[in-house]
């Protein structure tokens, strides 16, 4: 058993997208950490914050909590998700370019200045692996929580964020069954999810959609005309379709935003391609984008906010470090980070009981 630490002061923050339920983590993790009897320093923008000279951060007490904050989406320290060592944000909010040495050596200094004795990162699979370089490097005890909305995080079952994200998903597609079914329109969703199909997989099922593709399943484009076709041959006027942003067309090709590098534009591939078909099919497009991000967390969040972020207050008092919280089989436990990092993304496996459920509805979710 590992040796009881002796733990003063930690650091909190979150890095990477955000998502709902990071405020929820970061009241939980203080919260718990002050039952110890340590102190707290949040740090504002992820990393950002222990390189910038002056450094940003706050002392935190249970009065930055007196305001709704754990209620609400975002995160009350700010992240950031450029995953670049070379650029750095200072407190002006100016840039400056650093080395990825002069980067690593900020950082160990700031962790210094502040005598952490270890720090709670709230991050997704990239920011993550960051991170634990970082601390390593810094010789800092570092654990881990895992939050994403695309739920793709290794070893965990289920990540922070995604719970809402797919309410959100849900609640789109309610809404726009009703005006789907008021014009005899086909309406396309567009969710994100980057390469892993979980939030489009779970939010189709959840709102009742017709078709739903993801990355994972290759798929048939006249099958899905076909599916469009049984669907007006049954008597609905209307359907619902849902598409995972990190999707190919048919031909295997991806599409990107206008930026050129982040995942965005496959809704409308569908809308343009069907609109064209002889069956005359009335389509619209959404796309929720950073939606999906917003709102205050569902209650599924929060206390999957609450159960990681006081786990990896006790693994820190019982002397662990260098650990993943997870959610696995129901069950909250915790992993070696080196062992979670190996494992690439985790996607929507083939015999996922989602796909199953899916099939069993009737939804059209492509071929194996």
């Amino acid at each position: 058993m590992a040796k009881k630490a002796q733990i003063k002061r930690i650091g909190v923050l979150t890095s990477g997208g955000d998502c709902a339920g990071l405020n929820t983590a970061i009241r939980a993790v203080c919260m718990a950490a002050f039952q110890q009897g340590w102190e707290v320093y949040g740090i504002h923008n992820a990393t950002d914050g222990l390189i910038a000279r002056p450094m940003m951060y706050k002392k935190m007490s249970v009065l930055d909590f007196a305001v709704p904050y754990a209620r609400l989406g975002g995160t009350m320290l700010g992240s950031n998700n450029t995953g670049v060592f070379t650029r750095q944000k200072k407190a002006d909010g100016s840039y400056e370019k650093l080395t990825e040495k002069e980067f690593f050596k900020r950082f160990k200094e700031g962790i210094e200045q502040l005598k952490l004795d270890a720090l709670v990162v709230i991050g997704g699979d990239g920011s993550t692996a960051i991170m634990s370089r970082l601390c390593k490097t810094a010789n800092v005890k570092m654990i881990g929580i895992p939050k994403t909305i695309d739920n793709d995080v290794p070893a965990t079952d289920e990540a922070i964020g995604f719970s809402t994200a797919c309410n959100i998903v849900m609640d789109a597609l309610d809404k726009l069954d009703t005006t789907a079914d008021s014009h005899e329109r086909i309406m396309v969703l567009e969710v994100m999810g980057r390469t892993a199909g979980h939030l489009a997989l779970r939010g189709a099922i959840a709102g009742l959609a017709d078709i739903c593709l993801i990355p994972e399943r290759p798929y048939n484009y006249d099958e899905v005309v076909q599916k469009l076709r049984e669907i007006r041959a049954s008597g609905r006027t209307h359907a619902l379709m849902v598409v995972a942003e990190g999707l190919k067309t048919p031909e295997g090709k991806n599409v990107y935003a206008s930026n050129g590098h982040t995942f965005g534009g496959i809704g409308q591939y569908f809308v343009n391609r069907l609109s064209e078909e002889p069956d005359k099919f009335n389509v619209r497009l959404t796309v929720l984008g950073h939606v999906q991000r917003g709102g205050s967390p569902v209650a599924m969040d929060r206390l999957l906010a609450v159960a990681f972020g006081t786990y990896a207050v006790r693994l820190l008092a019982s002397g662990a470090k260098n650990r993943l919280v997870v959610l696995k089989n129901g069950k909250l436990t915790d992993v070696p980070l080196r062992h979670a990092l190996k494992i690439a993304i985790s996607p929507v496996k083939p015999n996922d009981p989602m796909v199953k459920m899916a099939k069993s509805l009737g939804m059209y979710i492509g071929h194996k």
